[in-house]
């Protein structure tokens, strides 16, 4: 019998130890460690189409209607998300790469005393109090000065989301523990930062592994060369195996050849930032097959479409749906890597299951009440596959 982990083992070790046993909200926040977050509604936000797999009777909106009540904070890791208070202490207090003039800084410390006098801010009261103006934004727009300028605050740790209104984003002053700069110290900072990705996104090959780290220079730019650092001890203490010429690593604590990793037979539409499916590369190792994330791509030039879901299906992702949302009733559009749906009853089963959950899930918690149900799903197939597009990651500061 084979010591070290099949691919096959890999796959299954993938699905199940992310797509743990539905909890709390808090408590799935605590085990993903850090939950990516994406403005685009099709038919929900990323976070939301995320959680909705980890937490019991989850909707739509939970995460953001429950925020200013949880020890959780929106902040930086590798992307934009949310994570457990207790992890900003790995980051904090951060010195962005790009130091601000003295213009700015006279700014920030002007609207710094309003914000603290004011108690929360959004970001129009600042503008109507201190008329910043319009300035380019990172995309080669105008954007309002005073929402950049609050953005800056935001990842430098002077201010903290206190809640969203309307999805805008409304600020508090906060002041982060002072933290030991000592080289021990920022070492242990480091090693766990990158403990964390490895234990949300494992198992990784080792380019994908690398890769993330590098992204670490958005969260935590002031510890790249501890980083760094980490990584080589990191390749040294985690567990791996080499498979087809790649190499892939996963917590020393952890057995991806355990039988406690065993996958259901549930299908599910994941979010394109989900964990499961996140790494492209090695969804195309585990999977055989690419998938891009084509919201940004000309729509001429989609193969998947503008928000394609992946289908995760007893351990295998099989296609994919583009799902709109009229009054709380999903209307999916589906494609398969074979070209066609699977034709067995399990699978039609699974499948208008998984759309009776997602209508479930897109009904606002204050209405307690159900859409009619949606009709057996019979929608035509997508064309097949693409080139493999990253995932867009958002510019440092």
């Amino acid at each position: 019998m084979p010591t070290e982990p099949s691919l096959e083992d890999l796959r299954r070790y993938a699905v199940a130890r992310s797509l743990f046993t539905p909890t709390t909200l808090p408590a799935a926040i605590q085990r993903l460690g850090f939950v990516q977050a994406d403005p685009i509604r099709a038919p929900a936000r990323a976070q939301d189409l995320t959680l909705r797999h980890r937490v019991k009777d989850y909707r739509a909106g939970d995460l953001e209607r429950r925020y200013p009540r949880l020890a959780i904070d929106e902040d930086c890791l590798v992307n934009y998300g949310f994570l457990p208070r207790e992890h900003l202490a790995l980051m904090h207090p951060r010195r962005a790469r790009k130091a601000w003039d003295a213009e700015t800084e006279r700014k920030a410390t002007d609207v710094l005393a309003f914000v603290r006098e004011r108690g929360a801010v959004h970001p129009r009261e600042v503008e109507q109090h201190f008329a910043h103006g319009r300035v380019q934004n990172y995309w080669g727009g105008a954007s309002n000065a005073s929402t950049q300028l609050l953005d800056g605050m935001h990842y430098r740790g002077l201010l903290r989301v206190q809640r969203r209104d309307s999805g805008t984003r409304a600020y508090e002053a906060v002041t982060h523990p002072p933290t030991d700069d000592g080289p021990a110290a920022s070492a242990r900072r480091a090693a766990a930062l990158i403990d964390l990705v490895v234990r949300k996104y494992a198992p990784l090959p080792a380019a994908s592994l690398t890769y993330l780290v590098r992204l670490l220079a958005y969260g935590a730019p002031h510890l790249a060369e501890q980083t760094q650092a980490a990584l080589r001890l990191a390749r040294e203490h985690l567990a791996s195996c080499r498979i087809d010429g790649t190499t892939w690593y996963w917590p020393s604590d952890e057995n991806p050849r355990s039988r406690r990793h065993a996958i259901d037979g549930r299908l599910r539409l994941l979010a394109p930032f989900d964990p499961v499916v996140w790494d492209r590369r090695r969804f195309t190792l585990l999977w055989d097959w690419t998938y891009r994330f084509e919201a940004y791509t000309p729509p001429a030039q989609r193969q998947f479409g503008y928000y394609a879901l992946p289908m995760l299906w007893q351990g295998h992702v099989i296609g994919w749906a583009n799902v709109t949302a009229r009054e709380g009733r999903p209307e999916p559009a589906f494609g398969y890597v074979a070209g066609a749906a699977p034709q067995d009853a399990a699978f039609r089963n699974a499948l208008d299951e998984e759309v009776m959950r997602m209508q479930q899930f897109l009904v606002p918690r204050r209405d307690g009440t159900l859409p009619a149900p949606a009709c057996h799903v019979t929608c035509p197939s997508v064309p097949e596959t693409s080139p493999m597009a990253p995932a867009p990651i958002p510019p440092g500061r």
